[in-house]
């Protein structure tokens, strides 16, 4: 018998998907990643659009981690929550930018191929922060001196908690959440019991959200059709109504103040010389399609505590 595909299958090979499109552009020379190489194997060209989409989400969080590194400092955690194949932590370590403590979580299907990555490749095991000399492996989870990668379901609160006291995570240091395309596929009230419970947990925290957004309308219902048709239900797509939708699922679940701005506001943002760098790599034959996808994506952030009130996106 055939096993039929889940909504949690669905969900997690949209890793493969993003992965894939990030190692495109780096190859191309949107931005350097020297690590997502060993994560991805070679993929297909994409679309000169898909890859100005990929450079303007990935330029975009930047921004807001430069700034939170800046306000913060060393004694700090960045938590990455439905983190897959993401590279952040080896290129803060290459920059001598690196947290605290990190911490990534994901469905034990994603970490577990995660570790196998990591083992097999020295450049990312020799990168691992190790002062006690050691790294630990199981199946699914790693444990080094201040990187901690975990397979969990973030619907569990209590599995949650397990996990965050076996990284060591310190409630009192300033801490970073990020989630990319990650809270559109849970469910609402699981969303609202998860910011709930990390806004009571941490008193000063920046939550970064890139997700889908506007989809009301017809090109944002033909985005919904086209993921549904892959599997992907997106339980939490009633936040992703508009910019507003986004701040209130925060502000409602008990955050001190949240703003948002379209993939077009975060793209104009960037530098102008970065924008025309990445501009003269490929020839963009319908503007038009570039803009209406970047008014579908936004990037929203949230804060608690005094530390990051009234973050902006502008750069400086």
């Amino acid at each position: 018998m055939i096993n039929e595909i889940t909504d949690e299958d669905a969900v997690q090979a949209t890793n493969d998907d993003a992965s894939e499109c990030k190692r495109c552009a780096v190859q191309l020379g949107y931005w350097t990643d020297p690590f997502i190489s060993l994560f991805v194997k070679q993929t297909n060209r994409k679309a000169p659009e898909i890859n100005r989409g990929y450079f303007a989400r990935v330029k975009g969080i930047e921004v807001f981690i430069n700034k939170f590194l800046k306000m913060s400092g060393e004694k700090s955690q960045i938590i990455n929550l439905g983190s897959g194949f993401d590279t952040l932590y080896w290129k803060l370590r290459d920059a001598e930018n690196s947290p605290q403590n990190f911490i990534e979580l994901d469905f034990p299907s994603v970490t577990s191929r995660k570790c196998y990555h990591i083992k097999r490749h020295k450049q990312l095991i020799d990168r691992l922060n190790t002062e006690d000399g050691e790294i630990s492996f199981s199946a699914t989870d790693l444990h080094a001196a201040n990187y901690h990668l975990m397979g969990i379901d973030l619907r569990n609160i209590s599995e949650l908690e397990n996990k965050l006291a076996q990284a060591e995570v310190d409630f009192s240091l300033p801490t970073l959440f990020l989630a990319e395309c990650v809270l559109v596929y849970v469910d609402k009230n699981a969303t609202s019991t998860l910011l709930q419970w990390i806004g009571k947990k941490f008193a000063d925290a920046l939550f970064i959200n890139y997700e889908q957004v506007n989809m009301k309308d017809k090109f944002g219902e033909v985005m919904l059709s086209n993921l549904r048709g892959r599997g992907c239900l997106l339980a939490g797509v009633e936040d992703c109504e508009s910019l507003e939708s986004q701040q209130k699922r925060f502000t409602i679940n008990g955050w001190e103040g949240s703003n948002a701005w379209t993939m077009v506001e975060v793209y104009d943002s960037l530098l102008s010389s970065e924008r025309t760098r990445i501009e003269r790599i490929e020839m963009l034959d319908e503007q038009e399609l570039l803009v209406q996808l970047l008014q579908h994506y936004c990037i929203a952030v949230a804060w608690k505590g005094p530390t990051f009130k009234n973050i902006s996106i502008a750069q400086g």
